[in-house]
């Protein structure tokens, strides 16, 4: 009888999530470690979720619950500071024609519903737990923790983020890159109005806008020229947000009014990453943003890591042989589509910092979107 095969999964974001769900319903043992105590439960937020998330979504199970959750909607709006509308048009169904084109929702509630899905596999799961060691040999990897235990794995997939301590364990020597550009992001109530992500380029900020994420929230940004982390007080976070929105009307009048709690305030900056090179040493892969990340331009951060997971997944429970063949052919497939998107958000974002004015930021949205509704 063929032994069960197994896999360790650093990391318990969307991409380590939703690999462990797919990679257990084949039978696959799966032994999930998240570094935080609370698999960052409760903290983040909003996250739009266009059609290539969602599609990957319905294939891990848990789409009817991010429906009834979250805020779907087809159409994009291009505003004036002042909140007058632009432009309106139909956004693009990437997910194919039976999903919506894009569901916002609050990012804790969108963990919650993986972690749901991840319990219910039947995956162990460590919580505040990371690899300190990881020794290969032909067969497999002799993972180190950080409690003092140890562990055996035919396949270790690294899903610790951008930050990944794991991409640094195993060689890999590429490292994100900030873009020169931040965003301030802060949950707040929905106004009636808001009934889609509606965006402003320019004024006070590079980029305002917001995204409804369920009947009575939506989630708000702003994009400016990064500062340094260190001069700004955590405590003024609302009132730089604040300040920042007294330059924006529409909508923005009653989300200002509400960017009262600092700890409901989120500064970041936006970086850029890809591994150029091959994504794996042995049999330790890279998935989601260990191996890519790029700003939050286009929303399509969460389906692209998303999609690593369904293509890793997909190869580990369908070929026979889990060697280096399997992980190049993974790589390969996901690197044009990938470099696209990170190309696109960047250039959206430098476009602002460079203060070009006749940018078709509208057309280079649409361009990559459609190119997008093809599946990985």
């Amino acid at each position: 009888m063929t032994p069960t095969r197994s896999v360790l999964v650093i990391g318990g974001g969307v991409a380590g999530n939703g690999i462990t769900v797919l990679l257990r319903r084949a039978g696959i043992d799966v032994d999930l470690i998240e570094a935080k105590a609370d698999w960052n439960a409760t903290k983040g937020s909003g996250i739009t979720l266009q059609g290539t998330a969602l599609r990957v979504l319905r294939e891990i199970g848990v789409w009817e619950r991010v429906h009834e959750l979250g805020y779907a909607f087809d159409d994009l709006g291009f505003i004036a500071p002042d909140g007058t509308v632009l432009r309106a048009q139909q956004d693009i169904r990437t997910g194919g024609d039976d999903l919506p084109a894009t569901v916002g929702m609050q990012r804790p509630q969108l963990q919650q519903i993986l972690i749901d899905a991840v319990r219910a596999s039947g995956a162990t799961v460590r919580l505040g737990v990371t690899a300190t060691a990881l020794d290969q040999d032909a067969d497999g990897v002799s993972v180190t923790f950080s409690d003092g235990t140890t562990g055996r794995y035919d396949v270790v997939v690294a899903a610790d983020g951008i930050g990944s301590a794991t991409r640094t364990l195993i060689g890999i020597e590429d490292k994100p890159e900030p873009t020169g550009m931040a965003i301030w992001r802060a949950a707040a109530p929905r106004p009636a109005r808001v009934t889609r992500t509606e965006i402003a380029y320019g004024g006070a900020c590079f980029i305002a806008g917001y995204c409804p994420t369920g009947e009575d929230t939506l989630y708000a940004y702003l994009a400016e020229r990064n500062r340094d982390r260190s001069s700004i007080d955590p405590a003024s976070y609302a009132e730089e947000m604040r300040g920042l929105a007294e330059h924006y009307g529409g909508a923005w009048d009653e989300i200002r009014a509400s960017l009262t709690d600092p700890d409901q305030v989120n500064y970041t900056w936006f970086d850029r990453h890809l591994v150029e090179g091959p994504w794996h040493r042995g049999r330790v892969v890279l998935i989601g943003d260990a191996a890519h990340a790029c700003p939050p331009t286009l929303a399509q951060g969460a389906a692209m890591s998303l999609e690593d997971a369904q293509v890793l997944a997909e190869l580990l429970t369908t070929r026979a042989e889990w060697d280096d063949r399997l992980f190049r052919d993974y790589r390969d497939r996901r690197f044009p589509r990938v470099r696209t998107v990170v190309d696109a958000s960047v250039q959206i974002g430098q476009w602002q910092l460079d203060g070009v004015r006749d940018a078709d930021m509208p057309g280079l949205i649409g361009r990559t979107l459609t190119t997008l509704r093809e599946a990985p």
